[in-house]
C-alpha cells in the first residue's frame, strides 16, 4: 500500500509554547484516520501543521509527503502536490464569488485546466451531488453561509481539488443528519478514488457514515491511543476523562 503522509516525532510550538509534543501518524493511499480528543489538545493545529500555516513552528521532527520532506515548502507548494485542508472555520471573501474561486483552483491545479463552460459543467454535476444550486455557486464565498453551508462548499473544493490526502476539520459542524449523510457519501467517493483521509471530528455521530480504518486519540499534544471504531463508541460512553484517567495513571 503506498504511503501517503509520515509523521515522525513531530514537536511544535506557537509563541513559545509547545502544542505538540512528538507526533507519529502514517496515513497510506485510500485510508481513512479520524483524529479525536477534548478541546485545546492540538487536533486543529496538527491540520495546520501538515497545511503550512506559518504561525506554527516545528522545533523537532519530521513531515513527508508522498516520501518528500515538506516542512520547507510553502502552504501553495503543499497544496500543489496533492494536501488539501478543510477549514473549521472557513474565511469570509468578499467580492469572490464560490463559481469563480472554484474556477480558478481548476486553472491552478493542471495551469491550464476546462475551459470556462466546461468547468461550469462538471461543476453543477458535482454540486449537485451535495445540493448546491446554481444560486449558491454565484453568492460571494462564505460570506453570510451558515455552519452547513460552509462545510457543503468546503466538500465541494474537496471534489473540485481531488486530491491525494484530505485533512478535514470538524467537517460536521452545523450539519443536520440529512447534510451529514450527504457529504460523508461524497467523501466516502473520493476515499475510493485512493484520497487518504484525516478527518478531526468531537464525536461519534460522523463514524456512523464515514468509516475510519483507524482512530487516535490526542491528548496534551500526544496521540495516546489509536484503536477502531469500537474506540470512538467506548469514547462516546465513558468520556475523555476515562482516557485522561487512564494515561496520567501511567
Amino acid at each position: 500500500m503506498t504511503e501517503l503522509l509520515r509523521i515522525e516525532d513531530l514537536h511544535v510550538e506557537v509563541e513559545g509554547k509547545e502544542i505538540l509534543k512528538g507526533i507519529n501518524l502514517k496515513i497510506n493511499e485510500g485510508e481513512i484516520h479520524a483524529l479525536m480528543g477534548p478541546n485545546g489538545v492540538g487536533k486543529t493545529s496538527l491540520g495546520y501543521v501538515i497545511a503550512g500555516h506559518p504561525k506554527y513552528k516545528v522545533t523537532k521532527g519530521n513531515l513527508f509527503f508522498k516520501e518528500k520532506n515538506i516542512l520547507e515548502l510553502r502552504p501553495d507548494e503543499r497544496a500543489k502536490l496533492g494536501l488539501f485542508l478543510a477549514f473549521q472555520h472557513p474565511v469570509e471573501i468578499q467580492g469572490v464569488s464560490l463559481n469563480h474561486f472554484l474556477y480558478t483552483i481548476n486553472k491552478k491545479i493542471s495551469n491550464k485546466g476546462l475551459n470556462f463552460l466546461e468547468f461550469r459543467r462538471s461543476l453543477l454535476e458535482r454540486a449537485n451531488l451535495i445540493g448546491i444550486t446554481q444560486e449558491f455557486l454565484n453568492r460571494q464565498l462564505n460570506v453570510g453561509f451558515s455552519g452547513g453551508e460552509k462545510k457543503r462548499a468546503e466538500v465541494l473544493q474537496l471534489l473540485t481539488v481531488n486530491p491525494k490526502l484530505a485533512v478535514l476539520d470538524e467537517v460536521d459542524s452545523g450539519t443536520d443528519i440529512d447534510s451529514l449523510k450527504t457529504l460523508t457519501a461524497a467523501i466516502t467517493e473520493v476515499n475510493k478514488n485512493g484520497t487518504g483521509i484525516l478527518l478531526v471530528t468531537h464525536y461519534d455521530r460522523i463514524l456512523q457514515y464515514l468509516k475510519p480504518h483507524y482512530i487516535h486519540v490526542l491528548i496534551d499534544g500526544r496521540i495516546e491511543k489509536t484503536g477502531s471504531s469500537e474506540l470512538a463508541r467506548e469514547l462516546e460512553s465513558k468520556g475523555y476523562n476515562w482516557l485522561k484517567q487512564e494515561v496520567y495513571a501511567q
